[in-house]
């Protein structure tokens, strides 16, 4: 058993398995009291309770994943009558320590499933396979750890995201010029994908030269500051390819840059949408930041209800290309994604 998990159950006390606390105040919790039971596949009232670990709460997309776990379990009582409780166990900043952590303690409370956005993927996959090897069915998504005992994934397909960051930007810079990447967190196994599919498909372009990738906190402070200290050290710079949308997710993050560089981004998030109508950001990349948490809450029933696992151990999803002609027609996606108290 990894040393993780069996230190944590070691400390773990009577009232920690009745029910888990998340940074620093209760978890978020379905409408439900379940608690794991049913009858083997074909049982009428069973109940099942299902973890989701996003990689922080400080990131909107991962509050799209939220949203949707929560609908996936409203809907599966509409439809099954089954109850889902979904335990949400999200640190507040990336920690991929803190994740190992909530996984052991959730397989120590005996639930019957955990979704998880990995952060480091050497890091969980042993927390992973030890959930497994106790019974609890996973899946990650958004970042995958390919090596784990996870049943399935489901997010975008890195590489060729990244390979569309690269072809928009091409396009945006007329195919010449030297290139930056933001690259946010380097041992994110997704984003190092992404960083792949950039060079890729930067060797395309003969006049285009991938000069520098920058890592940094995800957080969107030190994302901003980062590209606009960058730009001005490195003046040469004429196009930005950033496989994470971060700085994008605060006001006036490009001061400084957009003047003189083309930026392409991953993700669309409303304060993303507003660099594209002011012209300062020429395309982005969506994913269904939503699915994340509707699919794979929807994977783990199938799997824990009925047996069933995907067809392919690997679901991605159509990019969606967001440019100034369509922009509009995104507007009302985060409404629905994360609704406006």
């Amino acid at each position: 058993m990894n040393a993780i998990l069996r230190n944590t159950l070691a400390a773990i006390s009577l009232a920690a398995l009745a029910g888990l606390s998340g940074c620093g105040k209760p978890a978020d919790t379905g409408t439900t009291d379940a608690a794991k039971g049913g009858d083997d596949h074909g049982h009428e009232h069973a109940s099942y309770v299902f973890g989701v670990i996003a990689k922080s709460q400080s990131n909107n997309v991962f509050q799209a994943a939220r949203t949707g776990a929560f609908d996936a379990a409203k809907d599966i009582k509409a439809k099954y009558d089954v109850d889902v409780e979904i335990r949400w166990e999200t640190p507040v900043d990336e920690d991929a320590q803190i994740q190992a952590q909530k996984i052991a303690q959730l397989t120590a409370a005996g639930v019957n499933g955990i979704t998880v956005s990995c952060t480091d993927a050497a890091l969980l996959t042993p927390a992973i396979n030890d959930a497994v090897d106790a019974g609890v069915e996973v899946v990650c998504f958004d970042s995958d750890a390919v090596d784990s005992k996870r049943f399935a994934y489901y997010g975008i397909d890195d590489v060729e995201a990244g390979r569309e960051v690269m072809r928009q930007l091409a396009k945006a810079m007329d195919n010449k010029g030297v290139v930056a990447i933001l690259g946010g967190n380097q041992a994110a196994p997704n984003l190092q994908a992404r960083i792949k599919g950039v060079k890729e498909e930067a060797a395309n372009y003969p006049d285009i030269e991938v000069k520098y990738t920058f890592y940094h906190p995800e957080t969107a402070p030190d994302a901003a500051t980062k590209v606009q200290q960058e730009q001005q050290a490195n003046p040469d710079i004429t196009g930005w390819a950033m496989v994470g949308g971060w700085p994008l997710f605060t006001t006036n993050a490009l001061d400084g840059v957009y003047q003189v560089a083309k930026v392409v981004s991953v993700d669309h998030l409303p304060e993303q949408l507003d660099y594209v109508r002011n012209g300062q950001v020429q395309a982005l990349i969506g994913q269904d930041c939503y699915g994340w948490g509707y699919e794979t809450v929807m994977m783990l029933f199938e799997k824990v209800h009925n047996g069933k696992s995907p067809e392919q151990v690997v679901n991605t999803f159509k990019l969606q290309i967001v440019t100034p002609e369509n922009v509009e027609e995104y507007a009302g996606t985060w409404d629905k994604w994360v609704p406006k108290d």
